[in-house]
């Protein structure tokens, strides 16, 4: 009998493609960035999610201090019917100001475990420091033992925003990212938008200072912060660990969440291309060498391409890419020293 392939067409098509919006050093830079940038907000949905902008309607429901720092919980309306809870924290080291870092979970039970606070959910344990990646939590706990103010927000999909319709982990990102596809939206344009209007509800916290905005997160979190930092050029600092690889070999070729895919990308640019929307500004991306779910060779691919967009931009001392020797994890001495290092060339004017 003849053999059947089911991937076989897909596979083919998929070798076939010329994206349209590649980069290539001998396009206009500017032109060919503006081109990128228009159509990316477009593939994402983002006119669609502007027009549904509303007043932020900020509401403060928790102000206590810690050992350390001081934390805020409040909710912000980022569009109508749209209510982000977060914590706000805050070091207590006596500094009138501190800068920003939003610090953005993957595929969790919650924000909560940014902050170190246990939730509702029964699989809290997976995620609590127990598990095999205790480096993936306390997010916003490592801001604040930098020297940051730490803004934990909850992703639509996640924790207290998973969807009504399902219970947690099976099926609840994927119907909400499904859901959005048929408004002519993306899960992952929603994620942005509320990452945008995070740091517009800032300008409410005195002790915060949005002159420097660092966006980072580990794989669907590192996802988040890198469209983010396409969209909003507020974010001086975008951090991307686990999350950074060409499209052919990450998302279309092994089993991810539907959040992370955007119709028609593929067709148009991939990742690497992609940083020209974050420079001049800087970007770190760290990779683990024995990631399956982004691995080692797409990563590469996606890195040189955007050392050489940097160059293009006249910056390639703004890319940065770090090594990690493991596989799925955020490693947090590799990654914070790789943080404090270009904040410190940022402080100098480097």
């Amino acid at each position: 009998m003849k053999k059947i392939i089911g991937d076989a067409c897909h596979d083919y098509l998929t070798k076939q493609v010329k994206q349209e919006l590649a980069f290539s050093p001998e396009k206009d830079f500017n032109e060919w960035k503006g081109q990128v940038e228009q159509k990316l907000f477009e593939l994402l949905g983002m006119d669609k999610i502007e027009k549904n902008v509303c007043p932020l309607n900020i509401e403060i429901e928790e102000d206590v201090t810690l050992d350390g720092y001081r934390r805020i919980r409040f909710t912000f309306e980022s569009e109508k019917e749209s209510i982000v809870p977060c914590y706000l924290l805050i070091p207590n080291t006596g500094k009138e100001k501190y800068p920003l870092a939003i610090m953005l979970q993957g595929h969790t039970s919650g924000f909560h475990v940014s902050i170190g606070v246990s939730g509702k959910d029964i699989n809290d344990h997976l995620f609590m420091g127990s598990g095999e990646y205790p480096d993936r939590n306390y997010f916003g706990l490592q801001a604040v033992k930098n020297g940051f103010a730490a803004l934990c927000i909850e992703q639509r999909g996640f924790g207290e925003r998973v969807t009504s319709r399902h219970g947690f982990w099976e099926g609840a990102c994927q119907f909400a990212a499904t859901h959005a596809l048929m408004l002519g939206r993306t899960i992952i344009g929603e994620r942005v938008w509320d990452v945008s209007r995070a740091i517009d509800a800032m300008s409410n916290f005195d002790m915060v200072d949005t002159s420097f905005v660092m966006v980072a997160g580990h794989s669907g979190g590192g996802t988040a912060t890198f469209y983010s930092a396409c969209y909003d050029k507020r974010i001086k600092l975008a951090v991307v660990a686990g999350a950074f690889c060409t499209y052919e070999h990450s998302i279309m070729a092994v089993r991810h969440c539907v959040c992370n895919y955007i119709p028609h990308a593929y067709e148009n640019f991939d990742m690497g291309d992609l940083t020209c929307l974050i420079a001049p500004r800087k970007l770190i991306v760290c990779g683990g060498v024995e990631d399956e779910g982004f691995p080692k060779e797409g990563v590469e691919i996606a890195i040189n391409t955007a050392k050489q967009v940097f160059e293009k931009a006249g910056v390639p001392e703004n890319c940065r890419f770090e090594s990690m020797p493991c596989a799925h994890e955020w490693r947090e001495s590799i990654i914070w020293n790789a943080i404090n290092e270009e904040v410190a060339k940022i402080k100098k004017g480097k």
